[in-house]
């Protein structure tokens, strides 16, 4: 789960990790309200959407004055900020952040995720912030740098001093550094997030470092017991076939392609997606139905993916393992009287009591393709689309 950047700054404050003093607003006038409380000459005006790259599509503006400051918010709020992260269709803003400016001498860049290879977190430094990490991470790799927390021991404090060193810090930043590396990776663990990422991290004249940005994704799997973050949810900013199909704990991800795809297991999945490719066509989605593919959940599926316009061609694949391939192929049957496909439909069956599935197929007098292999279904999907 993702939430706005002045939600991320408030579980900040709340583990001591330094941010400006700002707040939301949804309103030009509220803005200018929240600028009056800030003690400060110099103001920001952030957009709030969960995507990057907001500065430069002109979503974050200075302002001098308080007048600034509500020609500035009647400017973002209600546009449509088109970034790097939100595609071209880009994201409507409905709230602001208000700040007060900051002394900036320097800008750096700090992130912490779970490397699931070694099972560790690892912290992600770099002194150019302010930039796409991305192009940091493409173009001059060496500029990131990687520090490793052993698990149950957490990060210690002389590997908060090694990556202040690393960043150039010195004196009094050492020391503001180590607290705010420390605070920080004790809101990462105690709010069970999967992605922390401050870009700028940013070096004041008076040596304090503080949090100028802030971004938390969250584990959904471990929100129960979080409620008060499961609160910040704005599905104003998801996509709404995505939390349709959560309601049906189906896992579903809209992709751009026009082959809609139902399978069980996410490594099947991914690699239902990469064949799809390698034959021509182009995955409209990730949906992962789990171990139950009965009539009601391949039902909820068929309607999420027929609710994109995009998709031309379904292709269902299963391995029945702990799942039987003939209970599969019913619920395939079943689902088929409730919801009207109206592409061409590839059903993949593979596994446990497969040769019965496929008998209940060809008898079913339902119309669709029923593929041999994985291969042969790729092909058969992406044939029927250029028919």
């Amino acid at each position: 789960m993702k939430i706005h950047e002045y939600q991320a700054k408030e579980i900040f404050r709340k583990y001591n990790v330094p941010v400006p003093n700002g707040h939301v607003a949804f309103t030009a006038d509220e803005a200018v309200a929240v600028a009056k409380t800030l003690a400060s000459n110099v103001y920001v005006v952030k957009a709030q959407i969960h995507a990057g790259g907001r500065g430069k599509g002109g979503g974050v503006k200075l302002a001098k004055s308080l007048e600034e400051v509500k020609t500035i918010a009647d400017q973002i709020l209600g546009m449509t900020l088109v970034t790097h992260q939100t595609g071209p269709e880009g994201k409507l803003v409905q709230r602001l952040l208000v700040e007060e400016g900051v002394d900036i001498k320097r800008e750096l860049y700090v992130g912490i995720v779970l490397d699931r290879q070694l099972g560790k977190d690892v912290f992600m430094i770099s002194t150019e912030g302010g930039m796409e990490i991305e192009k940091v991470a493409a173009e001059t790799p060496e500029k990131i740098i990687k520090e490793w927390v052993e698990p149950g021991i957490g990060l210690q404090p002389f590997q908060a001093r090694k990556m202040a060193y690393a960043l150039g810090l010195e004196g009094n930043q050492v020391r503001s550094a180590v607290k705010f590396f420390i605070a920080l990776y004790n809101a990462f663990t105690a709010s069970d997030s999967t992605l922390t990422e401050i870009n700028p991290l940013v070096v004041t004249g008076a040596g304090d470092v503080i949090a100028l940005d802030a971004k938390m994704n969250f584990d959904d799997n471990a929100l129960f017991r979080h409620k008060e973050i499961m609160e910040l949810r704005d599905l104003s900013e998801e996509e709404p076939s995505e939390i349709e199909a959560s309601k049906y704990n189906l896992n579903y991800i809209k992709l751009d392609g026009n082959v809609g795809c139902m399978v069980n297991g996410a490594g099947l999945a991914m690699g239902t997606m990469d064949i799809i490719k390698l034959h021509g066509g182009e995955p409209a989605n990730f949906l992962d139905v789990g171990g139950v593919a009965n009539a009601e959940t391949v039902a909820n599926g068929f309607r999420i993916i027929m609710n994109d316009p995009n998709v031309k061609a379904v292709l269902i694949n299963i391995f029945g393992g702990i799942v039987r391939c003939d209970r599969v192929a019913q619920g395939v049957i079943d689902a088929l009287k409730l919801v009207q496909v109206d592409a061409p439909l590839v059903v993949r069956l593979e596994g446990t009591n497969a040769k019965e599935a496929a008998e209940l197929l060809e008898n079913s007098g339902l119309d669709f393709l029923v593929a041999t292999s994985l291969e042969d279904a790729a092909k058969k999907v992406t044939a029927a689309i250029k028919e």
